[in-house]
């Protein structure tokens, strides 16, 4: 990268704009902190939250025994109850705080529902919040990499302004990644700037990964486009001569999305809501406005007519992976670095299930009022210092070797197949996870030995690719590692659950990629954090 002309200074920087980063800008900036947001699409609508309706796991002090009774019982012995407890005392706290800046709709009993927010008018919200707290917010300002000092604390990133193509560079006592999980490009709505860039920032600055094996998540949406899964609990499915298919109902978790998956390998297949509960219709426009308006735009009556579907791949976002926490505050066991939302694991509440919904939800906004209130009290004592700094980016930065251009298209159709591919993904076994894992290699090789932009842009692109690449292996490596099935790490030559694996793997490295088993999960409110 160029001497970036743009050179700031912050107490903490946060990057990402969805929730995790609002929250935890905000919980910074409640601390004292002199906070700037920068985030590769502008805040508030960027992102997955922005077009969907998130619920939260919000439980009042009285239900919180039976709720994190029946939570630990799914989590299959890789969560933590003591993070559970803390994120639900967190988002009971803190989500109805944004009453000023968002009409909670009725519970209709006279009061307010506060759980269940609307997409769009939350993350709003959450940017006019941001704004009125102080804080600097940098729109299509993606980070391209980290800084750190000569002890290898980081000080900071460096990235480009999309707007003017000039490089920035912002100097802070704290940096938290909150860049969310990674689609791999699948199509998932609010997914695209989603490709695991705070995944590979962390790695190159010593952080290690958890939880990625459990990376298969699907959104069953209209084949023309990505939408919200909600209309989906009640549908039957048919082959276009229109024989019904056999697919087992959604809560036969993996099983159902096989019997679609074989489906949809053989040809189209068409969804049919016409059996839908009657109050749907108007809830669905009303939580998730955004599903209806892809019908709506074709002139189909999505519960009287059938339409083809298809599905999209989730990847880390409603699965489980993410950067490793190595203590209480979301730090990543590297000075001055800090992790929250999708883009942390989710282990500690989700354990090898799907974080998806609630839970997800809830952590975003715990995970963030944590790492924030953390960073801004250690980088507070650093400030946004203007001593020496290395660079630490490398993949799609600085090749290894000659540098040409290198088409970042055909690799992400590799490293999306590699990952959601159907015949891949839904039939995870040892020698469809060497192929995947085989593929990735030459993926990575491409982009970390000849990649090298000439436009701003381009450069942005080439560095997502290799992020993509980068946690691809990772998710690829950590189940092949995982030789049996737990909760959405299902391989089909591994079918049981073996007791003597209910421990968390990490994962890391980059050229080449390491896994070894974490230690113990704490169990029981006993787990002091």
């Amino acid at each position: 990268m160029s001497a970036a002309p743009l050179t700031l200074r912050a107490d903490v920087l946060v990057i990402g704009g969805g929730m995790a980063a609002a929250w935890a800008a905000l919980a910074a900036a409640e601390a004292g902190a002199a906070v700037i947001v920068v985030d590769k699409g502008a805040m508030g609508t960027s992102g997955v939250t922005a077009t969907g309706g998130p619920g939260h796991w919000f439980v009042p002090p009285e239900g919180r025994a039976a709720a994190l009774e029946r939570q630990v019982a799914r989590t299959q012995g890789l969560a933590e109850a003591a993070w559970m407890e803390r994120v639900m005392d967190l988002t009971w706290r803190h989500l109805p705080t944004i009453a000023p800046w968002y009409p909670f709709g009725s519970d209709g009993q006279g009061g307010r529902y506060i759980q269940g927010v609307r997409g769009p008018e939350y993350m709003r919200a959450l940017r006019r919040m941001c704004v009125g707290a102080g804080i600097a917010v940098l729109d299509h300002h993606p980070a391209l990499e980290l800084l750190a000092d000569g002890d290898g604390a980081v000080v900071g990133a460096r990235g480009l302004a999309l707007g003017s193509g000039e490089d920035w560079e912002i100097r802070a006592g704290a940096t938290i990644l909150a860049t969310g999980g990674c689609a791999f490009r699948s199509g998932l709505i609010g997914s695209h700037t989603q490709t695991g860039d705070g995944l590979l920032m962390a790695a190159e600055a010593g952080a290690m990964l958890s939880g990625m094996e459990f990376s298969i998540s699907w959104s069953l949406s209209p084949a023309w486009a990505s939408t919200r899964t909600l209309p989906f609990t009640a549908a039957r499915f048919f082959r276009e001569d229109g024989s019904e298919l056999a697919i087992p109902s959604l809560k036969a978790g993996h099983a159902h999305y096989q019997a679609l998956g074989a489906a949809l390998l053989q040809g189209t297949v068409l969804a049919d809501l016409s059996a839908a509960p009657a109050g749907l219709p108007a809830v669905l426009r009303q939580i998730q406005p955004l599903t209806v308006a892809a019908f709506e735009r074709r002139g189909i009556d999505l519960f009287r007519q059938r339409f083809p579907v298809r599905l999209f791949g989730e990847g880390t976002i409603r699965g489980t992976g993410g950067i490793a926490l190595a203590d209480a505050d979301c730090g990543t066991g590297v000075p001055g670095l800090y992790a929250a939302g999708d883009a942390a694991t989710r282990e500690l509440v989700a354990g090898a299930i799907s974080g998806g919904g609630a839970v997800n939800s809830a952590w975003a906004l715990a995970s963030g009022r944590i790492a924030g209130a953390a960073a801004a009290h250690y980088g507070a004592a650093k400030g946004g210092r203007a001593g020496p700094a290395r660079a630490l980016g490398k993949a799609g930065l600085r090749p290894r070797g000659s540098a040409r251009p290198v088409a970042t298209a055909p690799l992400q159709q590799t490293i999306e197949h590699a990952i959601h591919g159907l015949d891949r993904a839904l039939w995870r076994r040892a020698s469809t996870l060497a192929a995947s894992l085989h593929e990735l290699d030459e993926a990575w090789r491409a982009v970390a030995d000849h990649g090298l932009a000439a436009d701003p842009r381009g450069r942005v692109e080439l560095r997502a690719t290799a992020a993509m690449a980068a946690t691809a292996r990772w998710c690829t490596a950590a189940a092949a590692e995982r030789r049996e099935t737990r909760g959405i790490a299902v391989r089909t030559d591994l079918p049981a659950t073996d007791p003597a694996q209910a421990r968390r793997l990490l994962v890391g490295g980059l050229d080449k990629v390491w896994t070894r088993p974490a230690a113990p999960a704490l169990r029981g409110l006993e787990a002091v954090l």
